[in-house]
């Protein structure tokens, strides 16, 4: 077998085999020899079939089978033989073979690259603390209270916050639109449930009062007939009311699960919960910032046909995420790249550092996922019990070890926060 290897653009290689002659008629006389026990001609008894005539009758049958299999066996070979690493499945292009000829082929292919990272030492990482104060655990409770807020019904004019119940008739130059009407219509002021200057105009009202006023609708308004003209809307209030928060009381405490009704134990329990929540996001922080790190210092070619398959994977699982989103695939190759790379520079630390992980951290993971559920042990149970839901546990927990291990190896600026600035950045 001869074999020669030409690189094309960037990871793309182009490997030529050739079989010899002798080896390929080798092969087919061995099959047909096989075949004379089995095969039944007219006017000969089986088993007496002369090879001459199992040849000239199967001889190009036989050869398209031996030249498939010496194909894949050859192509095999030829890999290990030039230490090559195809990413994704080959181009084949194989003339008709020719008994008593060379066989050749080429496989067009691409192939992994060779990564060699930059000094991890090098890397400039951004690491953020933050704790949750007693403050942060009051304004968790304020939310808490807000979930559970009843409205009281007031006799004085209305204000940002409140509830009011409207009837209320919206026209445009002088008809009615679609949806500009509605009847006991309640709408928390201040909350921008309606277009701009809506709820603005309704502030200072009571029940019984009448007001027409007119108001522009956005220039961005997704019904396109109505973006940018001017509404008359005249309302009449029904109703104002003001939000009746509930005292933390042990009434309170049992509606969030504390069943004796405890309060500091509730707050407790919610501080042990902030905590949890406010790690896993200061892990995800210095996670993306190592990942970015990795990256910008290591910039390596991928395989388009890895990419394309990432893509293909990333579209199927927002089509299950959002049923009835239809994005081309195109839309995923930036993110499926990212991701490609990510997963290769991974790879090559954890090889390059010797990294292992064990079956304590495994289930250590699972344990720690089993808080957020009702039924911790029946999530633990369920994971460990299932290989390919522990694959993917197995990633992640190698995935942090690599994350912690270039935390200590890289240059680290610490970045002092609070936990709203951490949990809602958007806020800021």
């Amino acid at each position: 077998m001869q074999v020669s290897v030409e690189a094309g653009e960037g990871l793309e290689r182009k490997l030529t085999v050739q079989v010899p002659a002798e080896t390929v008629e080798m092969e087919v006389n061995n099959r047909l020899n096989s075949m004379k026990n089995t095969v039944r001609i007219d006017g000969f008894r089986p088993g007496k079939v002369p090879f001459k005539v199992l040849k000239q009758k199967y001889s190009s049958a036989v050869l398209q089978e031996v030249a498939s299999e010496l194909m894949q066996r050859t192509f095999s070979d030829a890999l290990t033989q030039e230490n090559l690493r195809p990413a994704g499945e080959p181009r084949i292009d194989a003339p008709d073979p020719v008994l008593g000829e060379v066989m050749e082929y080429t496989a067009t292919f691409e192939i992994y690259p060779e990564v060699e990272l930059a000094p991890v030492a090098d890397l400039a990482i951004e690491k953020t603390s933050a704790g949750v104060e007693d403050s942060d655990v009051d304004n968790m409770i304020d939310v808490l209270r807000k979930q559970k807020m009843d409205w009281s019904e007031v006799d004085r004019a209305s204000a940002d916050g409140d509830r009011i119940t409207i009837d209320f008739v919206g026209t445009v130059d002088g008809e009615k639109f679609d949806g500009g009407s509605a009847s006991d219509m309640p709408m928390e002021l201040g909350a921008g449930q309606m277009i701009p200057g809506f709820e603005e105009s309704l502030t200072g009202l009571k029940a019984g009062d009448e007001k027409t006023f007119k108001v522009p609708f956005p220039e961005d308004y997704a019904a396109k007939d109505l973006a940018g003209k001017e509404a008359e809307f005249a309302v009449t209030v029904k109703k104002v009311e003001e939000p009746k928060m509930p005292e933390v009381d042990e009434e309170f405490a049992k509606a969030f699960g504390v069943e004796s009704g405890d309060t500091e134990q509730l707050r407790s329990e919610i501080r042990a919960n902030m905590e949890r929540e406010l790690d896993k996001r200061l892990r995800s922080l210095l996670k993306e910032s190592v990942m970015a790190a990795l990256i910008e210092a290591n910039p390596i070619d991928v395989p388009a046909a890895i990419i394309s398959e990432e893509a293909e994977t990333l579209k199927r699982q927002t089509e299950v995420q959002t049923p009835g989103s239809d994005l081309p695939v195109d839309a995923f190759m930036d993110d499926a790249k990212r991701r490609v790379q990510l997963g290769m520079l991974l790879a090559e630390v954890a090889k390059t550092s010797a990294l292992n992980i064990d079956a304590d951290m495994i289930r250590a993971r699972v344990e720690e996922m089993a808080k957020d559920y009702d039924d911790p042990e029946e999530f633990v149970n369920y994971y460990m019990g299932n290989q390919e839901l522990l694959g993917g546990i197995q990633t992640l927990v190698m995935e942090d070890a690599v994350v912690d291990w270039i935390a200590d190896q890289a240059k680290v600026t610490e970045k002092s926060s609070d936990f709203d600035a951490v949990m809602n950045p958007e806020k800021k």
